[in-house]
């Protein structure tokens, strides 16, 4: 099977199994693992953060941030469709006890005058404005790259609020190989970032949430209670390392491959590109063939490759480094065969 549905599926390659078996261990609640730990100072590195934590995914790091920054009854604006906002179950709300208030945006982007006109003033009725989330790139805007602008603009009308920016960048490299711009420059206008390491990176699993010292050592202990303070943890920080240091270049191909895919498609009768494929997720809009997005997904496994539901119109693609070329194409002749 050509598995298109997500760069989740990627599989662990040969140097990452073997440094996951040759990884030097200890246990990490007591600080007391070496690999996680250059696993962490490379990261923190990268992103120009004091200090880093290995957490398990980016959900959980997502939601550390929520309970490392706020107090519960507080308030966290974010874009309408934000990963953290549609999928993540609720965890704002239920672990750390705060309200959403969602602002819809433009690919992925707020508008920083929006976000500047939704903090709340100072008034016993209402709650505490304490945090602003961005996503880059953006999930369910195609993997939209935010301009680096919007978020030096909504960092600044949140510093000069005297509210914390917490920047999910779950696909952050993505935005990196596409735009030119460093992690290091994005994450200047984010107290906190979150990136993952098992998506385009391919590590099997974990991500990283980095901040201040301050902020992790608060955030560590939110990670014990979340039942996140795991022991030879190096055992699967090892493939993180070597996500960071031999997979970033890779992502250029996954988006070659995006762009490729998205040109194909455009050339088939009854199929719409939906979104502008700046990295690596093309959203196709299939309302003007006899199908469904249901059935065009189930066509698509009978001829062995699997994508993804993404609307009521529409079906996601994902491009990833277990994808080649030649997968492309068979995948573009599958589709004008169902078509």
């Amino acid at each position: 099977m050509i598995d298109l549905r997500s760069d989740t599926v990627t599989k662990p390659t040969e140097a990452m199994r073997r440094a996951a078996y040759e990884a030097e261990v200890g246990d990490d609640v007591y600080g007391e693992d070496p690999t996680v730990t250059r696993l962490e100072e490379k990261a923190a590195e990268l992103l120009g953060k004091e200090k880093a934590l290995f957490v398990t995914s980016g959900t959980q790091g997502n939601q550390i941030a929520a309970l490392t920054h706020c107090r519960p009854g507080d308030e966290v604006i974010l874009e309408a469709s934000s990963h953290i906002y549609i999928h993540e179950v609720g965890g704002f709300s239920t672990l750390a006890n705060v309200q959403i208030r969602p602002i819809p945006g433009i690919n992925g982007a707020m508008d920083p005058v929006e976000v500047k006109n939704t903090i709340r003033s100072e008034n016993i009725h209402y709650p505490t404005t304490s945090l602003v989330c961005i996503e880059n790139t953006h999930n369910l805007a195609g993997g939209a790259v935010l301009p680096l602008s919007n978020m030096q603009a909504i960092y600044q009308v949140a510093k000069v609020n005297n509210l914390q920016v917490h920047l999910d960048g779950a696909r952050l490299f993505n935005a990196q190989v596409a735009s030119g711009i460093s992690v290091k420059e994005y994450a200047k206008n984010a107290d906190t970032v979150q990136f993952c390491l098992s998506k385009g990176l391919g590590a099997p699993v974990g991500s990283i949430i980095a901040g201040t010292e301050a902020f992790i050592k608060r955030a560590r202990k939110w990670r014990k209670m979340l039942g996140g303070g795991l022991r030879q943890v190096g055992i699967i920080a090892a493939p993180g390392l070597v996500a960071l240091e031999e997979n970033i270049e890779q992502l250029a191909e996954d988006h070659a491959h995006a762009r490729i895919f998205a040109e194909g498609l455009a050339t088939i009768d009854g199929i719409r590109v939906e979104n502008k494929v700046e990295t690596n997720i093309i959203i196709v809009n299939v309302k003007e063939t006899e199908h469904t997005p249901e059935t065009f997904v189930d066509a698509l496994k009978s001829k062995g490759i699997l994508a993804g539901v993404f609307g009521l119109d529409t079906v996601r693609f994902v491009t990833h480094y277990d994808v080649s070329r030649e997968d492309i194409d068979k995948a573009l002749i599958a589709i004008q065969a169902i078509v």
